[in-house]
């Protein structure tokens, strides 16, 4: 499955080169394929606050590239770069304040930074750390869909109907994709009737993107409105439905894309199975639950505009960006480590101490 994967890889949105980071703006998929340049650790910021980059395993393995771009500068100015450095790391942390991956990924720079050895050079150290991240990531994805896939099959051998939210595929993350991953997967396998894809209002990543990448793959695929979901899966016979996470406390509650615990809600009520699938590096251990984890809320324009221009009343908005899935709505979390089932605080510290995988 693993080669079959690799062969099916087609979409690239991060690539880095001679020291530059070059992003796919997701803003303009999919009538456009616009790469943009990014040369310092502020443009990246700019670029995942802007939403050029989206998805919380591309934004951390942005990040890690960014804060080499930013030590590249401060070696460039002279003085003392470790300090002038702590300014990138600042910065880049706040660009977005929900995704796991992005604090996790700057926690790895700045351990490698502290890791050096007398006379070793600090800038081919973080970018060799930058890369290294990246092609974990992708790694992890190829794992994860493997894991996906065998619980998708052990549920049930033929031809399912499938459901996601938002973008988990290759655009958000460092290859192949986390929940998207799987769904690869479970098409190649021949698991896939039809993928259902809700449009992901505001920002339609759904729509966008997600029925994008599925469509260049030859994958069935169907966008609904995000508010039909109850009516689907009532009437269509959905067996999974398959998400990512942006970040997972340490009891298994999961913050995605908003919308998903709705989806749970809805799960539930129908009978349908849940799974989230994201890597270890979501997971943070330092949350007791969903109630500590940050979440981001964005301009009210984005509810009130279609592409800058005024679509609605001038009223207050509440935009949140992502919500809290309790972990008893969820029967599985899958990452590259291992399968949580019915996730639960013990159940995420087997995973991480590896007493117990799947």
């Amino acid at each position: 499955m693993r080669e079959r994967l690799l062969a099916t890889e087609k979409v690239k949105s991060i690539d880095w080169c001679e020291g530059r980071l070059r992003l796919l703006d997701q803003r303009r998929l999919p009538m456009q394929e616009i790469w943009q340049t990014c040369d310092t650790a502020a443009d990246v910021a700019s670029a995942i606050r802007e939403m050029v980059v989206r998805g919380a395993p591309a934004i951390g393995i942005c990040a890690a590239y960014g804060l080499a771009m930013g030590l590249r500068t401060r070696l460039a100015e002279g003085g003392d770069w470790r300090l002038a450095l702590e300014e990138d790391f600042r910065l880049l942390a706040e660009s977005r304040p929900t995704a796991a991956n992005l604090f996790w990924a700057l926690r790895q720079m700045r351990e490698r930074l502290e890791r050096l050895k007398p006379g070793e050079d600090p800038l081919v150290a973080l970018e060799a750390q930058a890369a290294s991240i990246h092609a974990s990531d992708r790694e992890a994805n190829l794992t994860m869909a493997q894991f996906g896939l065998e619980l998708i099959r052990k549920h049930r051998g033929s031809p399912q109907n499938l459901l996601t939210h938002c973008n988990t595929g290759a655009l958000a993350s460092g290859g192949f994709g986390t929940a998207l991953g799987v769904i690869r997967a479970a098409h190649l396998g021949g698991l896939v009737e039809c993928v259902y894809v809700g449009e992901t209002r505001p920002w339609l990543q759904g729509s966008r993107l997600t029925a994008w990448e599925l469509q260049g793959e030859g994958v069935p695929v169907c966008v609904h409105a995000d508010s039909a979901a109850a009516h689907l899966l009532k009437t269509r016979a959905i067996s999974w439905i398959i998400v990512g996470a942006d970040r997972i406390a340490a009891n298994g509650d999961v913050a995605n894309k908003i919308g998903t615990y709705s989806l749970a809600v809805l799960a539930m009520h129908h009978g349908v199975r849940f799974m989230v699938v994201a890597s270890t590096s979501a997971i943070d251990l330092t949350l007791e639950s969903g109630d500590d984890i940050p979440l981001e809320e964005r301009a009210g324009t984005e509810l009130l505009e279609v592409n800058g221009q005024r679509c609605a009343a001038d009223v207050e908005t509440f935009n949140p960006v992502f919500d809290i899935t309790p972990a008893d709505l969820i029967d599985v979390i899958v990452t590259e480590k291992g399968v949580v089932e019915r996730p639960s605080t013990a159940g995420i510290e087997a995973l991480l101490s590896h007493r117990r995988l799947h």
